[in-house]
């Protein structure tokens, strides 16, 4: 089984390239999936959320509300870690057992945003880092996402640098160009972890 990290900062493609390597066969866990999935409504998640952060958090039918809380820790360093010491673990516990239910000779690829801001690149084989300027993230989030510009900065200030993360990268995929470009380099990056995984 070979354990793949992939990283990028908000806005740098990181979701294309996780449907891609998902597209050739490997297992794409999705941390942020997991994430909005322990925080559903019924779910201890949820309610110690809600404990923590009050029931404005929660939407008119009981969801969270994700742009309200975001809005509370991203502007807020002890609450983000708040926010993060309730879900962290309980996304730690899923994404194990979704691990153990892998076959052996799976190429697995956690799609993981803040794999250096935690300092979980020496639990992979293999660290990818999806990178692209951070003026083009900005744009992408405006455009795409219909993120106004100073939230799309403070997100992006909320991370790590650009240089922190390459320091962390055994592979970097560029995205500041077309899709198709990108195809091209991930078939490269697929071919290289078929190489690592033969290797053993």
């Amino acid at each position: 089984m070979l354990k793949i990290g992939l990283t990028g900062g908000i806005g740098s493609g990181k979701s294309e390239v996780a449907r891609r390597l998902s597209a050739k066969g490997a297992m794409v866990i999705d941390a942020d999936r997991i994430a909005r999935e322990v925080v559903e409504p019924g779910t201890p998640g949820l309610a110690r959320v809600v404990a923590t952060f009050g029931e404005e958090v929660l939407r008119a039918d009981g969801s969270l509300n994700r742009e309200k809380l975001g809005s509370f820790v991203f502007a807020d360093s002890e609450k983000l870690a708040a926010l993060n010491a309730i879900v962290h673990p309980l996304v730690g516990e899923r994404v194990a057992e979704l691990q153990r239910a892998a076959a052996d000779d799976t190429i697995l690829v956690y799609d993981v945003p803040l794999l250096v801001e935690n300092n979980l690149a020496p639990m992979y084989d293999v660290v990818i880092v999806v990178d692209a300027p951070d003026d083009l993230r900005i744009r992408r989030l405006s455009e795409h996402r219909g993120m106004p510009e100073a939230d799309a900065k403070a997100r992006i200030a909320a991370q790590a640098t650009r240089e922190e993360r390459l320091a962390a990268a055994d592979i970097v995929i560029p995205n500041d160009g077309p899709l198709e470009e990108l195809d091209g380099r991930v078939d490269e990056v697929w071919r290289e972890l078929l190489a690592r995984a033969a290797r053993g």
